[in-house]
């Protein structure tokens, strides 16, 4: 996996990923940003976020469980200090399906996402206290 990243101006930059996608980075503007782009502990985060639910969809579909929407809403916390690490994040699912949606699949699905397939959460596990929750939306035919 390789990536690029490299200065505009001030304390924006432009990360390119080795797939070829690109996304701006900025800090905000008492830190001499001018506030256009996502910063990049967002960007860690979001990773983790995008990581995980990739998996939690593609083994839910896996499982021929019926899953029409999923989303995670992350929170974190960082250190007071520099260097300011994240020392909690919790991802927080809602998975929304048709009648049939087990709950037993989502929680096993989250699970070998958590301890098996997500290399960001797994990573970052080592140093950073991560949970997870969920809720599961049913929709009636």
């Amino acid at each position: 996996m390789q990536g690029r990243v490299k200065w505009v101006e001030n304390a924006m930059f432009l990360a390119e990923s080795g797939s070829g996608h690109s996304v701006v980075m900025d800090g905000p503007v008492d830190g001499g940003g001018r506030n256009v782009g996502i910063r990049p502990m967002e960007m860690v985060l979001l990773g983790v976020g995008g990581c995980s639910s990739y998996d939690v969809v593609s083994i839910l579909k896996k499982a021929r469980q019926p899953i029409v929407d999923c989303e995670v809403k992350l929170s974190a916390n960082r250190a007071e200090k520099v260097p300011k690490v994240f020392t909690k994040i919790n991802l927080h699912f809602i998975i929304t399906g048709n009648a049939g949606m087990k709950e037993s699949q989502v929680e096993k699905a989250i699970s070998l996402s958590t301890e098996k397939y997500c290399s960001a959460s797994i990573m970052l596990a080592h140093s950073v206290e991560i949970t997870h929750s969920y809720e599961i939306n049913i929709i009636e035919n």
